[in-house]
């Protein structure tokens, strides 16, 4: 039987951070009411000019330089010519003939180990606008305050060979991007999409099959399942002896399904021609340095200081800095607190639970690292026990209260009276002389109820590590 092998190539475009859109001024909120983010620029109105955004060339370099690639200092942008209701101008402001950047390259790992995926370009663009179709009728309708968002296209090489490597890689290069604060990459909101190019082979075939580019993929798993299902049906045709069609398709995802969509065009379809109404643009070398220096460090570095530096685990440092704003959150309060590793606690374990829980991603914590800071102080200074800790966090998660005037308030302090103590203890020994005796018979565990009865006796405010070192020396 025939084995085969999966060649995939990107193309990912990523809605740059920009407060204005590419060539005017307009917002780039997400969320506007329709057509209220446009003006005559974004909306193709004669006469009107392009002016060029310098964030964006800032962003695209910034990107480049993180990913390895060669930045082109004489760039220009060109006119990819097309008709599309969402397209206003009938024709997108892009790169084709000098990209800004070239011949990068970002490493991933595998169940194989590390592997280099090649970059073959990055080019700026302005995006279209959004058609909106009534579900109900047969008309569209269009919304044009995408248009003119600032992107950039990252063109992969096609290194990749599985639905997993294809997965390793988005997630490397949307960490790159969000710690440089180039863009959210939001695949929900549409400020990051990847096109799939996919094509199959049978193994150990030099030479590409014929592939097809899947679009409308909005999450990571919706990526997956499109290259497995993209898979099996090009496979399917070959072994049935018909030929794969070179064409763009539409990912459906609740139907788990791809149908074509038009021919795949090449770049003389869209007749290419240099844009005459945007100058060339020339990057000198003191300004790329500038852009260098202020590179800020990214997840593989952050994960090297965090265990050298705070000598936690390469598990928490690598959970932590899955997320640029985690990573932040947690130098913010270890700067506050000093104890890195009750911070790494707190944010894996409880933090990443209560955020589950309420459907949150970790850019959405909504409480301050100052009050994180307070309760592991007040832990430390063993003022709280560890499950009135966890009721407090509760607290502190859902409203951001400061936790040392709520345990004031609701007189939750730790009872620190050894005597007071000892009383409760020795009372609970002696109402129950059944795990007194177990205990002294050798099961050793019957402590633990005696520790539960003494903790009830004391409504919780007790020090159970005291509670068990008094229990033991009594009980002996």
């Amino acid at each position: 039987m025939k084995q085969f092998e999966t060649v995939i190539g990107l193309e990912v475009h990523v809605e740059l951070a920009t407060k204005t859109k590419i060539f005017c001024s307009c917002s780039t909120e997400f969320g506007g009411a329709p057509n209220s983010h446009t003006c005559p620029v974004c909306t193709g109105m004669p006469g009107s000019l392009p002016v060029l955004n310098k964030q964006v060339l800032e962003y695209a370099a910034a990107v480049g330089l993180a990913t390895n690639c060669t930045i082109t200092k004489n760039c220009k942008f060109d006119r990819k010519n097309y008709f599309y209701p969402d397209n206003p101008q009938n024709y997108q402001i892009s790169q084709l003939y000098l990209p800004i950047c070239r011949n990068g390259a970002i490493e991933i790992e595998t169940e194989n180990g590390k592997k280099k995926i090649g970059i073959h370009e990055i080019h700026m663009e302005e995006d279209a606008g959004k058609l909106i179709h009534d579900e109900w009728g047969e008309s569209s309708l269009v919304d044009f305050n995408r248009s003119g968002v600032p992107l950039i296209e990252i063109v992969s090489e096609p290194d990749m060979r599985s639905a997993d490597e294809v997965i390793a890689y988005l997630e490397k290069l949307r960490l790159i991007i969000q710690y440089l604060g180039a863009s959210d990459c939001k695949l929900q909101e549409g400020s990051m999409r990847a096109d799939v190019n996919l094509s199959v082979r049978e193994a150990g075939a030099s030479e590409f099959g014929t592939r097809t580019e899947m679009k409308n993929l909005n999450s990571f798993k919706a990526i997956r399942r499109a290259i497995e299902g993209e898979t099996e049906r090009q496979i399917d045709l070959i072994e049935s002896g018909k030929a794969v069609v070179q064409e763009t398709r539409r990912w459906d995802d609740a139907k788990e399904y791809s149908y074509a969509m038009r021919s795949k065009e090449d770049a003389q379809d869209y007749r290419y021609f240099p844009e005459p109404d945007l100058t060339p643009i020339v990057i000198d070398d003191a300004w790329l340095e500038e852009i260098r220096k202020r590179q800020p460090e990214l997840r593989t570095e952050k994960m090297e200081r965090y265990q050298k530096e705070f000598q936690i685990p390469a598990y928490d440092a690598e959970i932590l800095t899955s997320n640029k704003r985690l990573a932040d959150f947690f130098e913010e309060t270890t700067a506050l607190c000093g104890s890195p590793k009750k911070v790494s606690n707190w944010l894996m374990v409880e933090t990443m639970r209560l955020l589950k829980e309420n459907n949150l991603e970790p850019e959405q914590i909504p409480f301050s690292p100052e009050n994180l800071a307070k309760l592991i102080g007040l832990t430390e200074a063993k003022a709280i026990n560890s499950t009135v800790a966890k009721e407090v966090f509760e607290e502190i998660f859902a409203k951001d209260i400061d936790p040392e005037a709520y345990v004031e308030e609701h007189g939750l302090k730790t009872i620190s009276d050894d005597n007071a103590l000892r009383e409760t203890i020795k009372k609970v020994i002696a109402e129950n002389p059944q795990s007194v005796q177990d205990y002294q018979s050798g099961k050793k565990k019957a402590i633990g109820f005696l520790v539960g009865q003494t903790m009830k006796a004391m409504q919780g405010k007790a020090d159970p590590g005291s509670v068990n070192a008094i229990l033991t020396e009594l009980l002996q």
